[in-house]
């Protein structure tokens, strides 16, 4: 990123944000609907400026499930940069009208509508603009990934 960001999730929150109702489909075949309210993913990225060789963007986050092969143990999740612009992809902070639940991704969760709940990271603690996954986990873009789901969960 040309400009890189450090925001607070008060000055996230200050920025103009997306309301949107939408069904989360899990890969275990469950789904839910909920209206979900958070800052565009893409504002936030055109403010940071991305680098031309940027192709992927990578969340980092908060769970610590097991030890990665970065020596991280934190999760994390990519997608690409036409997921990234969508205008229903968010950095959600609410819920139903609410702030963001723990145990639906508080502080700050990506909402990427156009595929499976897995792909949405929650407990997102930073986020960045990357040419490749090589020097990630195991290299495939995702915690999942990297256990054998497919890296584009499109629905």
């Amino acid at each position: 990123m040309k400009k890189p960001l450090s925001l607070s999730l008060d000055e996230i929150k200050a920025m103009p944000s997306r309301t949107q109702i939408t069904r989360h489909d899990c890969v275990e075949g469950w789904s839910a609907i909920g209206q979900w309210t958070g800052v565009p993913l893409g504002n936030l990225l055109q403010s940071a400026e991305l680098m031309p060789n940027a192709k992927y963007i990578v969340f980092r986050c908060a769970d610590d499930l097991e030890q990665s092969r970065d020596g991280s143990g934190l999760y994390y999740e990519s997608i690409d940069l036409i997921d990234a612009f969508h205008p229903q992809t968010i950095m959600a902070y609410a819920m139903n009208g609410q702030p963001l639940p723990v145990p639906h991704g508080a502080p700050l969760r990506l909402r990427v509508e156009r595929q499976l709940g897995y792909k949405m990271a929650k407990y997102v603690m930073r986020i960045e603009a990357v040419e490749d996954f090589a020097k990630i986990g195991f290299g495939k873009g995702g915690y999942w990934e990297d256990r054998g789901y497919e890296w584009y969960a499109g629905i």
